[in-house]
């Protein structure tokens, strides 16, 4: 089974940080998603981010900045105060990526979560000849054919 859930999309409200009865960070905003085929139409997802990436999120995201969010799709159920089962539906963040610059005086970090390093990052990356260290073997003067 798998609950992943990416998205971009901008900050609609700053995130507002709370801590529960036993001290733990947690941090919620909503995030604005465009749809991809449909420029007119535009999702308000609910995000919560809990412990170290809710408290990096309250003190440098904020209404209007670009973010990338990994997590997964959760939904809750509850009852209403007038009695009625409601749904609530979000996505706990497990990775928030700042996808524009961010203003004077933050922090220029731009992912929070703790990842494993990615053997593939480098693929791609432009390669210079002087970064080429070519060695010799002396038995090969020859061409070999």
């Amino acid at each position: 089974m798998l609950n992943r859930v990416i998205l971009i999309g901008r900050l609609t409200r700053d995130p507002e940080l709370k801590y529960t009865t036993n001290g733990t960070a947690v941090a919620r905003f909503s995030l604005a998603v465009d749809r991809k085929f449909n420029r007119d139409e535009t999702d308000f997802i609910d995000i919560v981010a809990w412990r170290q990436l809710a408290e990096l999120c309250a003190n440098y995201l904020g209404k209007g900045r670009l973010a990338a969010i990994e997590g997964r799709l959760q939904v809750s159920t509850y009852e209403g105060k007038d009695g009625q089962k409601r749904k609530a539906t979000e996505v706990v963040a497990d990775d928030v990526r700042f996808l524009d610059k961010a203003p004077a005086g933050s922090a220029p970090s731009t992912s929070f979560a703790k990842r494993e390093p990615d053997p593939w990052e480098e693929l791609g990356r432009e390669v210079k000849l002087e970064d080429i260290d070519i060695v010799r073997r002396d038995d090969e003067d020859d061409i070999p054919f």
